[in-house]
């Protein structure tokens, strides 16, 4: 149940990765015999499927990267570099992945501005709010395609209209989209896209970065000439098979999976309001919500101890982004939707997969109204509601 972290990798995936750890094992820079051959001819292909995947319009706008946290990295800090002639000015909103919010930290320490959107209480960016904020010196505008954590499909193409209105970069980052919605480079209008493997079960360590041709950016790792002289490193040619196969996977059976797993969503959100008191779905419902998505706050008790019960239970969940779960803050996102510390901090996500079953649903059922109710039986608060509604009645 917390597949927005990462996702198993698929059979299929790892047998396409295989051949390029033992057969065709060359590195793609060594081109003058045939096993430095065989790695340029396997990567050309690849890179053409992925382009085909995402509605890319040459392969040469496919750049592989080490993750979607570097995709992100690279398409803030090298756009801010390129255009700094132009402008310092850079959009996004405030309920990013850390990837954003953190390169847009660093930057502003160099110089840059950046203007941090609000968004309703469902986490919805608004695009007059996107339009108002550009100004003469607004050089980029980077918003997710849909939140990691409470599951807001953003309105992307009609932010990405305005960017182009304005002749401003448009990114998005996609990673939490992939295999959860269609996703078309062309159709969304962006100039830039990220998106990482294991979020649609293929291997951890390779992401891409779409860039439009056309666009300027600056390198973010020197060293080589790979990935057109633009991204050094020796291509990690057995990750990039990975990513290729599960991305071939995930959008032949895209239809299918929305499908089946927005049913055990819906059930899921349904049981839950029916199953358990004082609690508040996360984020909207219905087709702005990212299919596999589930986030409840439960009030009066600690997400944390939700998410150690449910462990107990052999289930997975989280409080939020994967990246953050050290930290003892509520949720950036929650805070940013109007949810006070205290409801904030009750709150668990909760994500499927095509893999999710209809017993698992049936189990996490079952399992959590009990945690939940122990929970608030220890709890003093909760203790003093109960006795003020008793009062009233």
């Amino acid at each position: 149940m917390d597949n927005n972290a990462t996702t198993v990798v698929k059979q299929e995936v790892v047998d396409a990765m295989l051949p390029y750890f033992t057969e065709i094992w060359g590195n793609g820079s060594s081109k003058f015999y045939d096993l430095g051959n065989e790695a340029i001819t396997a990567m050309t292909r690849l890179r053409e499927s992925v382009a085909k995947n995402i509605g890319a319009a040459r392969p040469n706008e496919i750049y592989f990267t080490g993750s979607g946290c570097e995709a992100d990295n690279w398409a803030l800090k090298g756009i801010a570099y390129a255009y700094a002639s132009k402008g310092n000015h850079i959009i996004t909103s405030k309920i990013e992945h850390h990837a954003i919010l953190n390169a847009c930290a660093f930057l502003e320490k160099h110089g840059f501005e950046v203007t941090y959107l609000d968004v309703d209480c469902e986490g919805r960016v608004d695009p007059a709010a996107v339009e108002a904020a550009i100004t003469d010196k607004t050089i980029l505008i980077s918003i997710m395609t849909a939140n990691n954590e409470i599951g807001t499909i953003e309105p992307i193409k009609e932010i990405a209209e305005i960017a182009k209105k304005h002749k401003v970069i448009m990114h998005t980052d996609a990673v939490q989209a992939i295999g959860h919605m269609p996703v078309d480079v062309g159709e969304l209008g962006v100039d830039m896209l990220s998106l990482s493997a294991h979020k649609f079960h293929g291997p951890k360590g390779v992401g891409v970065l779409y860039i439009r041709n056309g666009v300027r950016i600056e390198n973010l790792i020197h060293g080589g000439g790979q990935e057109r002289g633009k991204r050094a490193a020796t291509e990690n040619l057995a990750g990039m098979a990975g990513l290729e196969k599960a991305l071939d996977l995930a959008v032949k059976n895209l239809d299918v999976n929305i499908a089946s797993m927005t049913e055990k969503r819906d059930r899921l959100i349904a049981g839950i309001k029916e199953r358990i008191p004082y609690c508040r779905l996360n984020g909207p419902e219905g087709e702005e919500r990212m299919c596999n998505n589930v986030n409840f706050s439960f009030k009066y008790i600690e997400g944390e101890s939700i998410l150690m019960l449910l462990n107990m239970h052999g289930i997975a969940a989280s409080s939020g982004s994967a990246c953050a779960s050290g930290s003892l803050d509520p949720s950036h996102v929650l805070l940013a939707i109007g949810l006070p510390h205290e409801i904030a901090h009750g709150s668990v996500r909760l994500s499927l997969s095509e893999d999710t079953t209809d017993e698992e649903i049936d189990y996490v059922l079952e399992t959590l109204p009990p945690i939940v109710k122990r929970l608030r039986e220890m709890s003093p608060l909760y203790e003093e509601i109960l006795h003020k509604e008793q009062i009233k009645a």
